[in-house]
């Protein structure tokens, strides 16, 4: 059952960002995105996987992998756009 529940809050963890990183490399509009709110969730995030990577905890860890990716990219667009 917690795996049931990781790998929930995993997926619904990761597919929040994808809505958010399309709209922004599609529109190219970044003014209204903070960057230091971007930064401290690409920590947050970097801290979980660490944390998943300690406790070998597949969910945590791939989840978190994505969210990344996904976060990295809204950074990127609001260097490269903003």
């Amino acid at each position: 059952m917690e795996h049931l529940i990781g790998g929930a809050a995993a997926v619904l963890g990761t597919v929040c960002w994808l809505p958010q990183t399309l709209k922004t490399w599609r529109s190219r509009e970044t003014k209204d995105l903070s960057m230091p709110a971007n930064l401290l969730i690409l920590a947050t995030l970097s801290l979980w996987l660490i944390y998943g990577v300690m406790i070998a905890a597949w969910p945590l860890i791939l989840g978190n992998v994505i969210s990344i990716l996904l976060v990295s990219a809204i950074v990127i667009a609001k260097l490269r756009f903003g």
